[in-house]
């Protein structure tokens, strides 16, 4: 069973019409948005993450992988429906993730040597070069770029969701997530959507603010950003396991 390929079957990532299109109305009493109160919404959520994942790490189990997973998408649903709610929907999903991530973590950690700091070391370098990247204005996100983005991404959930279908009737798809070297190559540049993908989060956040979306938005718009990185992690994770495995 490839964990990696069920952990992306799900596709959190927020509505991107709910940032982009008109400022939301903001009901009384509500504040508006702001990037400072984003951010400490995502360490919120990271945290939350970490807790649970220390968890499902030092506990793994089937149950907590699947609840996990099946849990974050449903959470993720409900969020997508009623937005204004996320700051309970965010860290629910942020919690039953963790559990998932710290499984898939334990499983892979016990089959590689060395594999889980290698994979956070890398993954979080990327999201600093990215943050970097996206502050210094050396690449700024237009709306084509957001786009291309966007597109590139759902194709990609498309293409895992087909092939955990297939895997449940006992078919592999070809050269997905195997340690040929054309297998490795498309998971690089699937990881490369992914980094991409960081700005676009980093940017909902200041279209966010810049659009006066209330404030319940800093949760909803830290969710993507979390899904991103777990995102992220995971392709890592399989990344350096085939380079280990092919050792």
């Amino acid at each position: 069973m490839n964990f990696n390929r069920l952990m992306k079957s799900n596709n959190p990532m927020i509505k991107e019409k709910v940032v982009t299109g008109s400022s939301p109305i903001t009901r009384a009493g509500e504040g508006s948005m702001t990037v400072s109160g984003g951010a400490n919404k995502s360490f919120i959520l990271f945290g939350l993450m970490l807790m649970t994942g220390a968890v499902g790490y030092t506990m793994p189990s089937q149950l907590f992988m699947y609840g996990g997973i099946f849990g974050g998408m449903a959470i993720s649903f409900l969020a997508s429906r009623s937005p204004e709610k996320s700051s309970m929907w965010a860290p629910l999903f942020a919690l039953v993730y963790g559990l998932a991530i710290g499984t898939i973590t334990a499983i892979y950690g016990a089959r590689y040597n060395g594999i889980i700091f290698q994979a956070v070391t890398i993954t979080m370098s990327i999201f600093f070069a990215m943050l970097f990247l996206y502050k210094s204005g050396l690449i700024t996100v237009t709306d084509k770029f957001r786009s291309v983005i966007m597109t590139l991404m759902g194709g990609i959930m498309i293409l895992y969701l087909v092939s955990f279908g297939m895997h449940m009737f006992g078919y592999d798809m070809p050269f997905l997530h195997d340690q040929s070297m054309i297998g490795i190559g498309i998971s690089c540049v699937i990881a490369l959507v992914a980094s991409l993908k960081l700005l676009v989060d980093f940017d909902n956040f200041d279209r966010g603010a810049k659009s006066g979306a209330p404030s319940y938005m800093e949760w909803y718009i830290s969710m993507g950003l979390l899904f991103t990185l777990i995102w992220l992690y995971t392709e890592i994770l399989y990344i350096v396991s085939a380079f280990m495995g092919s050792e």
